[in-house]
């Protein structure tokens, strides 16, 4: 009989005969995250993506780890009367000044204090490779970061480019490429939201066609599922019922079909207007969170070298639909049953 240590807490007593349990409930997500210092946590894609990184943030605090929260923004930082950290960044809290009607990092920052807790959101403009990369560095040498993951709402952050439909990836490939940039050996990409991009046009055979392909190279991290009795399941859907109360008029479709999912529903439900007369498939898969080394996703991307120069999120968009336009795609393919 021996007691199995994490940072010091004692998780359990298990025997000899009983180590393949342990070593299955190794994940190498968790562990790589359980292994740094300080982790930065973010949204990758923008809006309400830095949601998704409420379990997370949850579960490494209750393990001892830093942890710090960044979500590229949808809001005109230049607006905002804090000083900023970088040129694109923004420190953003509780009391901010900002837009009344839509400002998720506000508003999670406004979440945490309901808590007790004072959590800044660092805001990050949208913008080209180049300064997203240099704001990057800039956030991450501030807080002597030794670990950087971008969290996904969704799952078209692992579309390569020739796929039948991309979602909506500005955002997500310029935050991907800058990451990959950053002097860190520890980048990770986490997804969250396994068929909710089926509503931007994603195929989802394709994107676990990926996950495949990722696999063999040794640079998918596993799965995990969040449940209603964990602590972090519950924070986050607590948060994503209060960011959905303050932002009536644009409430997050990803976060309230995920949400759902985690609360056990199926099918074809809605959570907000905005889905009307679409048809949606929350299931489990939904709220489960896929893990990947992020320099391995940015290796597979077929326009990397298009959009590493650029300066403005209008460069990028213009230079994914150029690339879109000349490569061929892979046909529709839906998933056996």
């Amino acid at each position: 009989m021996f007691e199995v240590i994490v940072r010091g807490n004692s998780v359990g007593r298990f025997c000899p005969r009983k180590m393949l349990f342990v070593q299955l409930d190794l994940s190498p997500l968790i562990a790589r995250l359980q292994a740094a210092r300080h982790v930065v946590l973010v949204g990758a894609g923008g809006g309400f993506d830095v949601l998704g990184a409420v379990p997370l943030w949850v579960c490494l605090r209750r393990a001892g780890v830093a942890v710090s929260l960044a979500n590229v923004s949808f809001s005109d930082l230049r607006s905002l009367q804090e000083r900023p950290l970088h040129p694109v960044v923004v420190e953003v809290r509780a009391d901010s000044q900002g837009p009344s009607h839509y400002f998720p990092e506000r508003t999670l920052s406004r979440w945490f204090e309901t808590r007790g807790e004072h959590v800044p959101v660092y805001a990050l403009a949208k913008t080209g490779v180049v300064p997203l990369t240099q704001a990057f560095r800039a956030l991450v040498e501030k807080l002597d970061a030794d670990a950087f993951v971008l969290v996904d709402g969704g799952t078209d952050i692992l579309m390569r480019g020739d796929e039948a439909g991309l979602g909506t990836p500005a955002e997500d490939i310029t935050s991907l490429l800058a990451g990959e940039a950053l002097e860190l050996a520890n980048k990770l990409v986490v997804c969250i939201g396994f068929g909710v991009d089926h509503f931007h046009g994603v195929c989802h055979a394709q994107f676990l066609e990926n996950v495949a392909a990722l696999q063999r190279a040794g640079g998918f991290l596993g799965m995990l599922s969040l449940l209603p009795q964990m602590p972090g399941a519950q924070a986050y859907l607590e948060a994503v019922a209060y960011a959905q109360k303050l932002t009536p008029a644009r409430p997050s479709i990803v976060h309230g079909s995920i949400g759902a999912a985690v609360e056990g529903a199926y099918g074809d439900i809605h959570r907000t207007s905005r889905t009307r007369g679409t048809q949606l498939w929350i299931n489990p898969l939904m709220s489960t969170y896929f893990g990947f080394d992020l320099n391995a996703v940015a290796s597979r991307l077929l326009y990397a070298e298009l959009l590493r120069p650029t300066q403005t999120i209008f460069e990028v968009a213009a230079r994914l639909e150029a690339f879109r336009k000349q490569r061929e795609r892979k046909p529709w393919m839906p998933i056996p049953v």
